[in-house]
């Protein structure tokens, strides 16, 4: 059949360009981050935190949410109190528990006059 000449259908048969070959992956495997930033925050030692913008920091990345993301799925299982929120509060919705475990490791705390509490994050950072 020629270029442009109909199929059965009267549709067109389509041109036949050069092959462009495997379509370059655009993501990394999602597996091997979650692995990786279940690494660093095990890594987190009692009494230190890490913000969600330094996890993506330690794996060369700048993707915050997406360490969001994995502590939401796979944190259960993990220290996830240690990773914070770039102002020094602790997980959304999840601050009393998160301060239960704060006063056992002894991670340092600024208290506001209103009575909340953050990490003190020039005191507590971990860098790995």
């Amino acid at each position: 059949m020629t270029p442009g000449a109909s199929t059965r259908g009267g549709e067109p048969a389509p041109h036949p360009g050069p092959d462009p070959g495997p379509a370059p992956d655009p993501d990394p495997d999602p597996d091997d981050f979650v692995s990786q930033v279940v690494a660093v925050v095990e890594s987190i030692p009692p009494g230190h935190v890490m913000t969600y913008g330094s996890v993506a920091a330690a794996l060369g990345s700048r993707a915050s949410r997406a360490v969001g993301r994995v502590m939401a799925y796979a944190g259960a299982d993990l220290p996830w109190w240690r990773v914070i929120r770039a102002s020094g509060h602790a997980p959304r919705d999840h601050e009393q528990r998160a301060l239960e475990q704060y006063r056992v490791e002894g991670t340092p705390l600024l208290w506001s006059r209103s009575g909340t509490f953050r990490v003190d994050l020039e005191r507590a950072s971990h860098r790995p």
